[in-house]
C-alpha cells in the first residue's frame, strides 16, 4: 500500500519547478507505480507532488510544533 491515498477529486493547479535528474527520475518511478496502484493514467507530476507535499508537511513533526508555536505567538 503506498504512503500517499488515491487523490481527492480537485480542480488542477499549475506549478513549475526545478529539480535534480535523480529527484526526477525518483517522482516518475512514484508516478508510475501511483498510477498502477490506482489504474489512473489521467494523474500526473503536477497532480501528486503538492499531494506529496502536504503529506511530508503533515508528518514532519518538529514543523508541526515549531508552526504551532509561531501560530501560538502571534
Amino acid at each position: 500500500m503506498l504512503k500517499l491515498a488515491k487523490l481527492p477529486d480537485r480542480t488542477p493547479v499549475k506549478i513549475t519547478i526545478a529539480v535534480t535528474p535523480d529527484l526526477h527520475a525518483a517522482l516518475n518511478a512514484y508516478l508510475a507505480l501511483y498510477r498502477a496502484t490506482y489504474e489512473d493514467r489521467g494523474v500526473g507530476l503536477a497532480d501528486i507532488v503538492p499531494a506529496m507535499l502536504d503529506a511530508f508537511l503533515t508528518s514532519d513533526r518538529a514543523f508541526i510544533k515549531a508552526r504551532r508555536n509561531t501560530e501560538e505567538e502571534n
